[in-house]
């Protein structure tokens, strides 16, 4: 009795199938990286762009409750929140009523007047 011989089937992958699929997964983490890092970028930015807003409408908040028109012109100054200092320019215009001004707050994170992060605009009146 003569038996055929058995085949033996090794079941696997091989070197190239497997550096293949390294690969991809190389990209893709590199890929999901730069993304996280973009991201965490964007959320620090809306915070420092939030807390500016904040400190702009609070500055507008003070002029109205003084009741107090301030002189037309350009100012600068800074307020400290959030334990950093938010340093601004306020610009303040005539308006057509004599009782009324146009106020302008430009923020910046630096004290250098460089980082811009927002504008607000708003009307105060005696």
């Amino acid at each position: 009795m003569r038996t055929k011989p058995i085949k033996k089937y090794y079941g696997g992958f091989t070197l190239i199938e497997v550096m293949v699929a390294l690969t991809i997964i190389a990209i893709s983490l590199g890929a999901l990286l730069n993304t996280s890092g973009a991201q965490a970028n964007s959320a620090t930015y809306l915070k420092q762009k939030t807390l500016a807003h904040w400190v702009a409408m609070n500055e507008l908040t003070q002029l109205y409750i003084l009741k107090k028109l301030p002189n037309v012109g350009e100012k600068k100054g800074s307020t400290k929140m959030a334990n950093h200092e938010w340093h601004w320019i306020r610009t303040t215009k005539k308006t057509e009523q004599d009782n009324t001004r146009q106020i302008t707050y430009q923020m910046f994170a630096d004290k250098d007047y460089k980082k811009n992060l927002t504008s607000l605009i708003g009307y105060v009146t005696r």
